[in-house]
């Protein structure tokens, strides 16, 4: 069973990242141009994103 702490919510991405909840969105979405879209769990209405695919979205949209 997978620990909670490895679960997060959209403010707590947005708080990660240091963004607003609506950025965070828009990377959900993929409308951000040149980032791959973060990926995440739809529950309903809620969106989680688990931290490892947090981190891999971070390593995957690095510039040079």
């Amino acid at each position: 069973m997978e620990n909670s702490a490895d679960i997060l919510t959209i403010e707590e991405v947005a708080k990660t990242l240091r963004c607003s909840k609506a950025h965070v969105q828009n990377a959900l979405r993929g409308k951000l141009r040149g980032v791959p879209r973060l990926m995440h769990l739809a529950m309903g209405r809620r969106k989680v994103v688990r931290r490892e695919w947090l981190q891999q979205w971070l390593e995957a949209s690095k510039t040079q």
